[in-house]
């Protein structure tokens, strides 16, 4: 097989990307909203709900699909969706024993993971470029969201939490395909809403009120279901590092939002660290594209 990228890889390759980048703005313009939500209900109440429901918008979308559903993507899905609810109870953990700006750099240490796991866990040579790349947007999301440092229980916790995102992230690069899109997405989401949902009933689960629910269809129907369903698909072009360095375009979204209809000021910081970020995503995108890899089984 020829290394050189054809014209339909190259599409392919954009259009993934196009959409991965729509998937961040998406995820950016959530943060105001979301924090606001979660002074009415608690962190496994709105997750464990948001899940479930975006996994049942998922179902009556597409039912076939759920349906036609083989037991290699059922296994898959399960295993995306609780290494992702994990993560995401650990970044939540750690979010309350640290500052956010702190928080929100930890996490994002996913993107100078990747290659690295991904070198590691799939036995293959580092990409330097996707190295480069992914250094230069973990500097801008450092110049952007760091004040200070103090490595304690809140930034371990949230770098588990980000090594996790790293290993989801090679997975759906690596086994998923645009054929399974849809399935995966919605086991991925119903694991999660299980497992959140089952914390959640210790001690009862909180519904949105009155308007509480217009956001929460926002955050539940765009934020997650289709959210999610894109990611799915579009990773099924993208290598791994391509894809990381892609989403942590969010924290650049989530100043756009913030400056754009929150009236935030944009300071100095957030000015160099976007730029940053969005240089290491026009390196992403400028690559020539690499042979798909064959999904492979899911051993057992």
């Amino acid at each position: 097989m020829s290394l050189l990228a054809t014209p339909t890889d190259r599409r392919s390759l954009v259009v993934a990307a196009l959409a991965l980048i729509g998937v961040t703005a998406i995820w950016g313009s959530t943060f105001s909203m979301s924090k606001d939500l979660l002074t009415r209900m608690s962190v496994t109440d709105f997750l464990g709900l948001r899940f479930v429901v975006a996994a049942a918008v998922i179902l009556a979308v597409r039912p076939g699909s759920v349906r036609r559903m083989d037991r290699r993507s059922l296994d898959l899905g399960i295993r995306l969706g609780l290494i992702y609810a994990v993560a995401q109870l650990l970044q939540f953990v750690g979010l309350q024993r640290t500052a956010a700006t702190v928080s929100a750099f930890v996490v994002s240490m996913y993107v100078v993971l990747t290659p690295f796991l991904s070198a590691a866990l799939l036995r293959t040579s580092i990409d330097r470029r996707a190295v480069v790349a992914s250094l230069t947007a973990g500097v801008g999301v450092a110049v952007m969201s760091l004040r200070g440092w103090a490595l304690g229980t809140g930034e371990l916790l949230t770098l588990v939490a980000a090594a996790l995102y790293a290993v989801h992230i090679i997975a759906m690069s690596r086994w998923t395909t645009s054929a399974t899109a849809f399935p995966l997405t919605f086991v991925q989401l119903l694991t999660m809403g299980v497992v959140f949902t089952a914390v959640a009933s210790i001690d009862g689960v909180t519904l949105p009120r009155g308007g509480d629910w217009i956001v929460f269809g926002y955050l539940t129907v765009v934020a997650a279901a289709v959210a999610l369903l894109v990611q799915t698909w579009a990773q099924a072009h993208l290598g791994p590092s391509q894809a990381a360095v892609l989403m942590v375009l969010e924290p650049v979204w989530a100043a756009f939002f913030g400056v754009a209809v929150f009236g935030e000021s944009l300071g100095a910081r957030t000015v160099v660290g976007g730029i940053l970020v969005l240089v290491a995503m026009l390196v992403v995108i400028s690559r020539p594209a690499a042979p798909p890899m064959e999904p492979q089984p899911v051993h057992p």
